[in-house]
């Protein structure tokens, strides 16, 4: 017995052998709004594939059956649907065996000589349900997103460890151990802000850049160049990484490169385009740009420092993609290319 539910309407399963009560049924639960939708199980095996069907709000059962008893319905529900309220509708049904009842789960019940109350019952019931579904998907959701944020917390603090251990190794006194660290830690803040802002959904690369340069501007907002591309979301792995790498980037050219000087600048910019993979699949990557010019000349470090290595795993591990350091006469270029428009895991930022 298949069960059509219908969008805003409550289903009703009514287990009924007799054609005149079950009208009779129907017709005090007019007024109902919105209109229930009634489907009728006569014998135990209607009543045993609707409950396997599902999909139903409310069960009103008689108690007096053919070929088994409402007692045994109330405790297949039970074990099948323990959500579902469950209403005697009876001709007879006793104080002790009410109460019984009661104490195996059903939800109320209504004698067939007082059907004035039914609909009354039905209503309730129905209330109670919506109540108690609300309450368990709000419980659910707080679970869910208490679980979301020990593990977005357990993956930050594993970072800022990772970043404290690094950066020390990596600095040759405190002074510069201090700025450094609280350069990064400033782009880990400034990503998860703005995060936040897209309830941790999805963020533009343009307000990932801006929002991680910010820091840098003051003074030399002129020097940057940003050739704004096509829309790219970024989902919170990849913005955090590039918030990270954005900002290696520019640390690195305050006091190295194109920022270090009067005349030096900095062009960005960005493009989508298609990619055959090496298994014939085609596909497309998102080619990013950073190149500096008008500093002071390069050359290629004689040993690769965390800022490199930082630009290079946080791209190679969290977008898939590659990196790409080119120390050109005018100033340092890096090439960055990832996979755009394949889902990946966002739990893990």
């Amino acid at each position: 017995m298949p069960i059509d539910v219908i969008a805003d309407r409550p289903t009703i399963l009514m287990l009924e052998d007799s054609p005149l009560d079950a009208e009779l049924i129907r017709e005090h639960l007019e007024g109902i709004s919105p209109e229930p939708v009634i489907i009728r199980a006569e014998t135990r095996a209607d009543y045993i594939m609707a409950l396997d069907a599902r999909g139903f709000d409310l069960i009103l059962a008689d108690f007096s059956l053919p070929d088994f008893d409402g007692m045994t319905a109330l405790e297949m529900a039970a074990r099948q649907v323990p959500d579902v309220p469950f209403i005697f509708v009876s001709g007879v049904l006793g104080e002790e065996v009410a109460i019984e009842s009661f104490r195996r789960g059903a939800t109320d019940y209504v004698l067939k000589q007082r059907l004035i109350r039914l609909r009354a019952a039905v209503e309730r019931a129905l209330a109670e349900a919506r109540d108690k579904a609300e309450h368990r998907r709000v419980q659910q959701q707080k679970e869910l997103l208490v679980r979301e944020l020990s593990h977005r917390v357990k993956n930050t603090m594993a970072m800022v460890m990772s970043l404290v251990r690094r950066t020390a190794r990596n600095s040759t006194d405190v002074e510069s151990y201090v700025e450094n660290l609280l350069g990064r830690l400033r782009a880990m803040a400034d990503a998860h802000a703005l995060l936040f802002e897209t309830n941790w959904s999805e963020a533009e690369l343009a307000d990932v850049i801006s929002r991680t340069l910010a820091p840098h501007l003051q003074g030399r907002g002129a020097r940057f160049e940003i050739e704004n591309g096509p829309s790219v979301r970024l989902d919170p792995k990849a913005s955090l990484a590039l918030s990270m790498v954005f900002n290696e980037l520019t640390t690195n050219a305050v006091k190295y490169g194109a920022l270090s000087n009067e005349t030096g600048r900095i062009v960005i910019g960005w493009c989508i385009e298609p990619v055959v993979a090496d298994d014939g699949s085609e596909g497309r990557e998102v080619r990013l740009r950073w190149r500096e010019v008008g500093g002071p000349g390069v050359t290629p470090p004689e040993d690769e420092g965390f800022g490199t290595t930082l630009i290079q795993r946080s791209i190679q591990y969290e977008l898939h993609g590659d990196a790409e350091m080119t120390y050109a006469a005018d100033g340092l270029v890096c090439l960055i290319s990832f996979p755009f428009g394949v889902k990946k895991d966002a739990g893990a930022a």
